[in-house]
């Protein structure tokens, strides 16, 4: 494994070993743990907070593709349990990991790009809605998809709001799953 690929590896295992308090990882641990000198990390990344961007990238993009797995598992399911099952897992990784989902969210939402964790969320979703409802033409399906992951998103990011206005708290998994489905209605059936 070369330099760059050995400084990604420690960071993001300090990333999981420091979990909440991710924020307090430093340069100097990075390197240390990555037995480099600590100008190869601005050299490869410009900055800690790139490389971290980076780093959480890749976890969220294994958690994404781990997707696509759980579609083919469930094969028993109707179309909108599979939405149900998809969207509880995806809320009980963003409360489960919050620093590595905000700080994802939050840099897809800053610098988009074509291939973030954002995209390939939707795309993980896309196929599951159009089963859910096949009359939908291409573009009233792609809108829909991006109105359910946007709401997920803003969701989490704002979830002290919707509690204090909602009365709905969704760190406690009950409400968040029937959250999740009044979500669904809402867009599937709207």
């Amino acid at each position: 494994m070369d330099n760059k690929e050995t400084i990604i590896q420690s960071t993001i295992d300090l990333i999981h070993e420091k979990g909440e308090q991710m924020d307090s990882i430093t340069v100097r641990e990075i390197a240390q743990k990555a037995n480099v000198g600590l100008g190869l990390i601005n050299y490869y990344f410009g900055s800690k907070d790139k490389l971290i961007e980076l780093c959480v990238e890749r976890i969220v993009n294994g958690i994404v593709d781990a997707f696509r797995i759980i579609q083919e598992q469930t094969e028993e399911f109707t179309a909108f349990d599979k939405l149900v099952y998809l969207g509880s897992m995806t809320f009980t990784f963003l409360f489960e990991h919050y620093a590595v989902s905000r700080t994802s969210i939050l840099s897809d939402m800053r610098m988009p790009k074509e291939d973030d964790n954002t995209h390939r969320t939707y795309l993980a979703y896309l196929p599951l809605m159009a089963a859910c409802r096949p009359d939908w033409d291409a573009e009233t399906l792609s809108r829909k998809t991006f109105y359910l992951i946007s709401v997920m998103q803003q969701s989490f990011l704002r979830h002290k709001i919707i509690r204090q206005f909602y009365g709905i708290d969704l760190t406690v998994a009950k409400e968040r799953e029937a959250f999740h489905e009044t979500i669904l209605h809402d867009i599937l059936e709207g």
